[in-house]
């Protein structure tokens, strides 16, 4: 297993990092799976065992659940102490001040352990940073800080490269985790975000580096011709996952696994990828492969953000990207994403539907695409957005609030 360093400190980060949000489970999927414990200890154990030690789970996870298997089983026997441990504050649920430290407390005593190596603010965007300044979060932040209960704090993101920039200087982080991958270059912090959080000293953490599985799944046959094609073999996973390794500013790679097959893979590809290793040659066929999914696309958006904020609320960017996983990878992986990012875990508590739009029209005179939102939003509707998705998403908001009261 390679190891890198953040900019700030000098401990050593596994290449690999487990993501704990896709354990294998028995039934469900995703944040609402229910553990095969059994199953999840043997593949994870082995992963510590062969060099991976940072770890990287949430408050929702597995429904809750993901925290206290980690505490309750893996992190027994002295195991705590090979990891770094990750996990984060559900922003999302918090409606109130005082709910701060009883979830961190809350999360330490599932985890069962006296600190947390990396703290996240989970799935920051604007808005939701806005709204934990309001709360005193930088105060709390620095008061674990101070009393040794968390080692390094960053957060987690998903919004606008405009809103990424304004967090990384409103706090003295230590790492930022955002989404990454062969097709996401420029999507959401994208590549401009990360170098400029790691020309600030930040440590970067990659997330969704293969899309959910999506880049690894059912490859388009014209991607795959590409690969095919390329003077070196290798398989779809080693070409996503070593482009990303290639980038220098790259602290550590999280990959949810959850096949044996597939974790001894990732860390072998974590063994041998070095930073600025690709070739020209290389770098030319992720660029082809890039190419052909944008090609494939939908929608031609680029995720730029000139768009937002919108007055109804819509995150068009969002949208317009879940409709492209639809077209080219899982239709129903995209309708659960979607349903959840528009229907569910919401900022206002308030879903926002593409068919919320009020025709204003302000989206289309800003997108440097010239796309035709407006039309594009029937086959958001049409695909994403049918009855049964409306349907359950009011179940889901229950939850959350649920969660809100009982935290």
């Amino acid at each position: 297993m390679l190891y890198r360093k953040m900019p700030k400190f000098d401990d050593k980060i596994s290449a690999l990092g487990y993501g704990c949000m896709r354990f294998p489970s028995k039934s469900g999927k995703g944040l609402t799976a229910s553990i095969d414990k059994e199953k999840a200890f043997g593949q994870i154990r082995y992963a510590i065992d062969n060099g991976v030690n940072y770890i990287d789970t949430a408050y929702p996870y597995h429904r809750g659940a993901s925290e206290s298997f980690l505490g309750d089983y893996v992190l027994k026997d002295g195991y705590r102490q090979k990891v770094q441990l990750a996990t984060k504050l559900p922003c999302f649920i918090i409606n109130k001040k005082e709910k701060i430290e009883e979830i961190f407390e809350k999360q330490l005593n599932k985890l069962k352990t006296d600190y947390i190596d990396f703290y996240l603010l989970h799935s920051l965007d604007g808005l939701s940073w806005k709204k934990m300044l309001s709360f005193g979060i930088i105060d709390f932040m620095d008061k674990i800080k101070r009393e040794g209960k968390v080692r390094r704090m960053g957060f987690s993101f998903h919004g606008t490269r405009e809103a990424f920039i304004e967090i990384v200087d409103g706090y003295d982080w230590d790492f930022a985790q955002v989404q990454y991958n062969i097709i996401d270059e420029n999507f959401q912090a994208g590549i401009s975000g990360i170098k400029y959080a790691a020309g600030k000293g930040l440590g970067i953490i990659i997330m969704e580096p293969l899309r959910g599985g999506a880049l690894v799944g059912k490859i388009p046959k014209e991607i795959q011709a590409l690969y095919d094609a390329a003077p070196i073999k290798r398989s779809p996973a080693g070409w996503a996952l070593r482009w990303i390794y290639n980038n220098p500013a790259v602290t550590t790679v999280l990959s949810g696994m959850n096949d044996d097959n597939h974790i001894k893979e990732n860390i072998k590809i974590a063994s041998e990828a070095l930073p600025n290793s690709m070739t020209k040659e290389e770098l030319s066929v992720i660029e082809s492969v890039r190419r052909k999914y944008l090609e494939l696309m939908a929608v031609g958006c680029t995720s730029c953000g000139y768009c937002m904020p919108c007055p109804a609320g819509i995150n068009i960017p969002g949208a317009f990207n879940r409709l492209n996983d639809y077209h080219m990878f899982g239709k129903m992986h995209a309708k659960i994403y979607h349903m959840a990012y528009t229907g569910i875990m919401t900022d206002d508590g308030k879903p926002h539907w593409t068919s919320s739009c009020i025709d204003c029209g302000k989206c289309e005179k800003a997108c440097p695409q010239h796309i035709k939102v407006r039309q594009e939003f029937k086959h958001v509707r049409k695909h994403l957005e049918g009855p049964f998705m409306k349907a359950v998403a009011p179940i889901g908001r229950l939850v959350i609030n649920k969660n809100k009261k009982s935290d």
